[in-house]
């Protein structure tokens, strides 16, 4: 076990450039290709004993780099499809006639904008049709804190879309497709 620290850094420093490059030339951004690298090397770290010696280890981190970016591609097409689906969710819940102007990018954009804490309580509501009481289960807190938290979120929400000039009626506010919350 003592040496599998002075064995991990040296294959590290003779691979790192390389394993950056091959990723680099596979990711759309700099950040997924730093991702995947990070994960290749983790995984080197957690499965030591069985990298190979040598010239081997550099294509062993090649088949396992080609597995996190096959992973990384479909979390990506995973996460496109749900924000392609959650576009035209929102475009059913703010459904406007076609003379309205509105533009369901600017949605889109604006809830994207959100932070993160308040864009998952709306998800939860209109993607997963949870119920407060769901909610605090999944989020671990109490019905009445998400009750607040759900209340502030959508008035965020509703003050962004009102700046970015996106008008709504009551009748379309964010609710679940099932019911007021």
């Amino acid at each position: 076990m003592g040496s599998e620290p002075v064995g991990f850094e040296s294959l590290y420093r003779e691979t790192f450039g390389r394993i950056t490059a091959y990723a680099a030339r596979r990711c759309h951004s700099p950040q997924d290709a730093a991702d995947v690298v990070a994960e290749t090397f983790a995984i080197a770290w957690r499965r030591m004993g069985e990298v190979p010696e040598g010239e081997q280890a550099l294509l062993w981190l090649y088949g396992v780099a080609r597995k996190v970016l096959a992973n990384h591609y479909r979390v990506e097409v995973r996460r496109q499809a749900l924000s392609v689906e959650f576009d035209a969710e929102m475009a059913d819940l703010y459904q406007a006639a076609p003379d309205s102007g509105v533009e369901l990018t600017a949605i889109a954009q604006i809830f994207r904008a959100l932070p993160d804490t308040d864009r998952e309580l709306l998800s939860l509501v209109a993607w997963e049709e949870l119920d407060r009481q769901q909610i605090a289960t999944v989020l671990g807190m109490s019905r009445n804190a998400v009750r607040i938290r759900l209340h502030r979120a959508r008035r965020r929400f509703a003050r962004a879309l009102a700046e970015a000039d996106v008008h709504f009626t009551s009748a379309s506010r964010l609710a679940s497709a099932k019911g007021q919350l």
